[in-house]
């Protein structure tokens, strides 16, 4: 009997401020995945965002808060944060690579609004060398949806794999989950809180207590 190979779930993002849909998107695929980790990869310098509000320490202790508490191993990889050079996930993922060696299963974990846009990407459809890629689709969209671009919903097809497959190779399969529901958006978080208002059921509430005790995200 061979050993089995380790998994590893990745979950990058700006995480300015983190918030329940990240939760959500981590839970739900710990659970489907049961990964021996799941890596948190908050971004240095996104290139498709402008400037972070929350300073790179902020939002680590704003994880941290986070996902306390969750039925898998939570690590936070600082590479992002501490490389000087615009943050492409494509360079995470050779980088993880090369850390970790070409036999342990790393699957790469994206919402529905980053499905859409994946095209965009640097090297997209290169992160499949790399990693899996686990999309949460909004529910109702399905791959040939009109909303997904056509190399997208293509490449997702041609790769489709099922949690055990992933965790029992490498790199190269993709999955979309249809039922997870999430419809948060972090730029109307910060804008409910500059108004002064608690996003409650948007945010954990240590974070929540967090962003109150060091006036984050106020005019």
């Amino acid at each position: 009997m061979g050993v089995s190979r380790r998994c590893i779930a990745l979950l990058g993002g700006s995480f300015d401020p983190v918030h329940n849909g990240h939760v959500a998107l981590g839970s739900y695929f710990a659970k489907l995945l049961f990964p021996d980790e799941l890596r948190l990869l908050p971004a240095g310098n996104p290139w498709q965002k402008k400037g972070l509000q929350a300073s790179p320490e902020q939002r680590i202790d704003m994880l941290k808060l986070a996902f306390d508490g969750l039925p898998v191993p939570v690590t936070i990889d600082r590479q992002e944060i501490e490389r000087n050079a615009a943050t492409y996930t494509i360079d995470t993922l050779r980088q993880l690579r090369a850390d970790l060696g070409p036999q342990i299963s790393l699957v790469f974990l994206i919402g529905a609004d980053q499905l859409l846009q994946l095209h965009t990407w640097k090297e997209w459809n290169r992160l499949f060398d790399y990693a899996h890629i686990c999309a949460a689709s909004r529910p109702g969209f399905v791959l040939d949806d009109a909303h997904i671009p056509g190399q997208v919903a293509q490449e997702f097809a041609r790769r489709a794999g099922t949690p055990e497959q992933m965790r029992n190779c490498a790199h190269g399969l993709a999955y979309v989950a249809t039922n997870l529901a999430i419809d948060i958006s972090a730029t109307e978080i910060r804008a409910a809180l500059q108004h002064g208002e608690r996003p409650d059921s948007l945010i954990p509430p240590g974070v929540l207590d967090y962003i109150k005790q060091h006036h984050l995200y106020q005019n």
